[in-house]
């Protein structure tokens, strides 16, 4: 079982950036993929990005390729989304999440096997 926790949140104005960490309890976090979804006010939560289990392979969504990079510290056993050129469409609770899924996997997910609280980021224009 993986327990993740979120931090970074906050508010930023518009082409500002922040940098979300997802810190993981266990020791079979370098055994799963790891992911970031997103759920703004009123819509379904949406996939991000994702990585393989070693970090050799990301995915991207389209909606932040070339803004956000996904990045992952096996011996720190965290996770990270680093977010560049905030729009306010960004605005949404964002969650790390795990996933059991081959080595080589790094998304897309429509899907996961544990998922953090999640923490609030509100991009202001």
């Amino acid at each position: 079982q993986v327990q993740l926790v979120e931090s970074g949140g906050g508010l930023v104005q518009a082409g500002g950036s922040l940098r979300l960490s997802c810190s993981a309890s266990g020791r079979t976090f370098r055994s799963y993929a790891m992911g970031w979804f997103r759920q703004a006010p009123g819509k379904e939560r949406e996939f991000l990005a994702g990585i393989s289990w070693t970090g050799g392979r990301t995915y991207l969504a389209a909606s932040v390729k070339g803004r956000f990079t996904i990045s992952r510290d096996n011996v720190k056993n965290t996770l990270s989304l680093q977010m560049n050129s905030l729009k306010p469409e960004d605005t949404a609770v964002y969650y790390c999440t795990a996933h059991a899924t081959p080595p080589y996997y790094s998304g897309p997910f429509n899907s996961y096997d544990y998922s953090g609280q999640g923490t609030q980021v509100t991009v202001s224009s």
